[in-house]
């Protein structure tokens, strides 16, 4: 197999460098001088789809996002030796002293479908020992287990979609850094949900996701 780099990425970053790269060439090199300072850490799915900067019309410097399949955030823990998610995190509030962290989940989430037919039965595959991915969305099972009896597969997926969300957002408070950036008054968490189809933003609320009031 070549490893020359795809055309497409070369053809993309000819098109940047030409256009959109001056337009910023300010912007970059005072980010380079004074170093980055966002507001906001985005914990969002590594979907294809799902473009955190796209959705939210930013430029650079604004966000500090990491990405992870099915956008979950793992309970804290000091066991292991590979804790990416955990180390972003604590890098954001710790060292960049973000004042929101948003988990950003989506419809037709691969990574939670995933967790859906391994916890049905469905998808023995990941639930061997070598599997990274069952391993990494065994996180979620604890909103598998919320779901009730009632609707349809598909409804369900949804359904636990949004549980991914919650779960991740629970977890969040048992590191012991967010706990005390929220004690403090110096950090917010948010829970939003992307209808990728219709391009349609839903906030956690009260127990609830509400769509996204545009002014």
């Amino acid at each position: 197999m070549s490893s020359s780099l795809p055309l497409n990425l070369i053809n993309g970053y000819a098109a940047w460098k030409k256009r959109g790269y001056p337009e910023r060439r300010a912007l970059l090199q005072r980010l380079v001088k004074e170093g980055q300072h966002p507001t906001t850490m985005i914990i969002s799915c590594c979907d294809s789809r799902v473009d955190p900067t796209t959705i939210f019309n930013s430029e650079f410097g604004e966000f500090f996002i990491h990405r992870n399949i099915a956008n979950l955030v793992p309970p804290c823990s000091l066991e292991g030796d590979q804790n990416g998610t955990s180390a972003a995190i604590e890098y954001a509030v710790t060292a960049l002293k973000v004042a929101h962290i948003v988990i950003l989940g989506h419809s037709n989430c691969g990574g939670v479908q995933g967790c859906f037919n391994m916890c049905t039965g469905k998808a023995p595959e990941l639930e061997k020992s070598t599997s990274f991915v069952g391993r990494w969305i065994n996180t979620l099972r604890p909103g598998f287990e919320r779901l009730g009896s009632s609707g349809s597969d598909e409804e369900k997926i949804s359904l636990l979609e949004k549980e991914g969300i919650a779960i991740s957002l629970e977890n969040l408070r048992t590191f012991p850094f967010v706990a005390q950036a929220m004690e403090n008054g110096n950090l917010c968490l948010h829970g939003l949900w992307h209808d990728i189809a219709n391009g349609v933003l839903f906030a956690l609320e009260g127990g609830s996701f509400k769509p996204v009031v545009i002014e």
